[in-house]
């Protein structure tokens, strides 16, 4: 019942979910009527999971929560693929307001007396002698229920049709718009007469009985259909027809109906969920970190980036907790996400020294562990791994770490060995400084009007391109994957998909060979972006990382053939949102408004502010701001982006900052 407990005197709406999959909506109608819910289905594991879901319409609530075991015989249309809502469940011929539960029931079903007894129209049947059970196991219902019936009175419209009609509505929702339904209707003779009592049955019109049906004196007997009735929008019509060798009138025990939900769905792999749980108890985090944290996909926990195979349970394969404000030691519940690929634990308040245990991770590839407070030396193992190219480290801001995998213990040394230190030091550090003066007034001189700019530099070991008109550009060492063009024709299905267009060129709809979904933009021939800006773009995404930002996947730099791929934004842009372009999907709210505004503002906030040196992006629009699936913004696009603040440089005007190019358009 609806307290009013949010202070908004408004009934809700919101979803229920079993585990990862959809159970139904609960529309709160009245406030002081309870409304119960419940669901007959398979459970895969030793727990489960009941989630409820805020879509927006008032603040869900829950009064109390059963759980009972059910024989593995009974309700066969409940198994590992689909279960079973209940709709209603009735007991025909019981007057009054009471129910028939536990013990008479030994698996606590609720069954209600039929609140639409007219004493005109019906005759109530009843028996005190018990009803024997169903041989087949699949169904039963209590003698309790079964000791009582109804069939239509002498002289009413009934009888004259010899019919018993009744109906039931499954109510239609957002996931379901045509349920369908299970229905079981459970019959027993309650009276010894000779005469014969015979009746076909029929749903919404169609036959559902093959033959005609005769119920067994006091025993139960249940009629069913064992595929789902579709195709009525959730309103079915039963008529029970006495047939033409029928001496009595039908007659109907009790019945109950249940609209058919999918429970496909697959929960996340069962230790990436027991991690995910240690590390949210022990930070105490307050995002949306609710129920199961990959599934369904329209409610991953926010920071998360799952792989998605057919048939096997998702894996975490990114994790974002950077600016969390966590602290003390890296515990080892990260070291349990074994199919991480990218860790992101940046600009937090970590001490203690780097586990070893991380470089264990098979599939780690990035793991980010800038401005933190760590201390001692990279493990050999992390250090391993950075050598043999299978793992990129970044340890920055931490002043406390050596980054050169030696030991941090300084060397004692005598104490006139030391003295001399004391003194040459100095000495020393007076040269040093005086050679790195005059350097950077003769680097000053050669710069001239290049300063604040950022350009690619050439980098031991970088791999040449040669431009169209002979420019000679370094394509730098980048902490990403290296793709192929071939792989970018495998990744998008020979380009088959156009997500969108813009200056630089074309971005299309691709999946890595582990199913993640991703957006390759291919730089066109006609592209005014040249060489200079796709390395610039490259080279700072391999740079800057905020969860605000879009992060990239890799780049190809092939001969001629230029890419860089991104994690995938399944929302769009924002200019199409705003601008309802997507006629499929739903208008944004002035909450969401509000909080992409504040997002956008963070990523441009890391760029200005926490990047060194700080950039400016040069072309913030609408079509510029990303959105997820959980429409959380991030800010794309960086082939524009400009360094400021560098070599004395102590204002950007408006001049140098305006600069923009024609928006890139959606594909529809």
């Amino acid at each position: 019942m609806y307290g009013n407990y949010d202070g908004l005197s408004r009934l809700p709406v919101f979803d229920l979910h079993l585990g990862v999959n959809f159970w139904r909506t609960m529309n709160i109608t009245t406030a002081d009527k309870p409304q119960l819910a419940e669901i007959i289905a398979v459970v895969p594991d030793e727990s489960v999971q009941v989630c409820l879901v805020d879509t927006g319409s008032g603040t869900p609530f829950i009064s109390a929560l059963d759980l009972r075991p059910v024989r593995d015989t009974l309700y066969p249309q409940a198994n590992a693929t689909q279960a079973l809502v209940l709709v209603d469940r009735t007991n025909f011929g019981l007057s009054g307001a009471a129910l028939v539960r536990y013990p008479e029931d030994p698996y606590d079903r609720v069954w209600i007396a039929w609140s639409e007894i007219d004493s005109n129209e019906w005759t109530e049947i009843s028996t005190p002698e018990k009803v024997k059970e169903l041989s087949d196991p699949r169904f039963n219902a209590p003698s309790a229920v079964m000791q009582t019936a109804i069939t239509p009175r002498n002289g009413s419209r009934s009888a004259s049709s010899r019919t018993i009609e009744l109906s039931w509505d499954a109510a239609p929702n957002h996931a379901y718009p045509d349920p369908g339904v299970i229905g079981i209707v459970y019959f027993a003779e309650l009276e010894a007469v000779a005469a014969a009592r015979q009746f076909e049955m029929a749903i919404n019109g169609k036959l559902w009985s093959k033959a005609p049906f005769t119920p067994q004196h006091l025993v139960c007997d249940a009629f069913f259909n064992s595929e789902a009735h579709r195709g009525f929008g959730g309103h079915y019509n039963i008529t029970l027809n006495a047939t033409a060798n029928s001496t009595l009138l039908p007659t109907i025990n009790a019945a109950e109906f249940f609209s058919v939900v999918s429970t496909a769905n697959v929960a996340t792999d069962a230790k990436d969920v027991a991690a995910m749980a240690a590390i949210k108890a022990k930070y105490d985090v307050k995002k949306n970190w609710a129920g199961d944290p990959c599934a369904p996909k329209t409610l991953v926990w926010e920071g998360l980036n799952c792989s998605y195979a057919i048939s096997m349970p998702p894996r975490i394969t990114r994790l974002n907790m950077s600016f969390g404000g966590l602290n003390g030691g890296i515990p080892s519940h990260f070291t349990n996400l074994k199919a991480i690929k990218y860790l992101d634990l940046s600009y937090n308040n970590f001490t203690g020294p780097i586990p070893n245990a991380l470089s264990e991770l098979p599939f780690l590839v990035v793991l980010d562990l800038t401005g933190n407070q760590l201390n001692g030396s990279i493990p050999s193992g992390l250090m391993k791994r950075m050598q043999d190219g299978s793992l990129t480290l970044r340890n920055g801001k931490n002043p406390n770490l050596c980054s050169n995998g030696t030991s941090c213990e300084p060397t004692k040394k005598k104490s006139k060995s030391m003295l001399a230190v004391y003194i040459a030091v100095p000495i020393l550090a007076v040269v040093v400084i005086g050679g790195l003066a005059v350097l950077l007034l003769i680097m000053r001189k050669k710069q001239g009007s290049r300063k604040g700019s950022v350009k690619p530099q050439n980098e031991a070991g970088g791999v040449h391109s040669q431009s169209r008109n002979g420019d000679t550009h370094s394509l730098l060492q980048l902490d990403n994957r290296r793709f192929t063009y071939k792989d970018l024709q495998v990744m998008t299905n020979n380009f088959k998909t156009v997500l969108g267009r813009g200056g630089f060129g074309s971005v299309y709809d691709g999946f890595l060979a582990d199913g993640t979904q991703v957006a390759v933009k291919l730089r066109s021939e006609s592209s005014s972006q040249g060489v200079r800006e796709f390395l610039t773009e490259a080279h700072t995404l391999t740079k800057i990382h905020h969860k605000n930002l879009v992060s990239m996947v890799g780049y190809c730099k092939d001969g001629e053939h230029m890419a860089l791929v991104y994690e995938h934004m399944s929302e769009g842009n924002l200019e199409d949102k705003l601008r309802g372009k997507d006629s499929d999907s739903r208008s944004l709210t002035w909450r969401q408004r509000l909080r992409i505004a504040m997002e956008s503002a963070q990523g441009l906030e890391y760029l200005h502010v926490a990047c060194s040196p700080a950039f400016v992006h040069r072309d913030v629009k609408t079509s510029n701001i990303l959105l997820n699936v959980n429409l959380e913004a991030k800010v794309a696009d960086f082939g524009l982006l400009k360094a400021f603040n560098q070599d004395g440089d102590t204002h950007v005007s408006t001049a140098r900052l305006v600069r923009g190019s024609p928006a890139a358009h959606r594909e529809k």
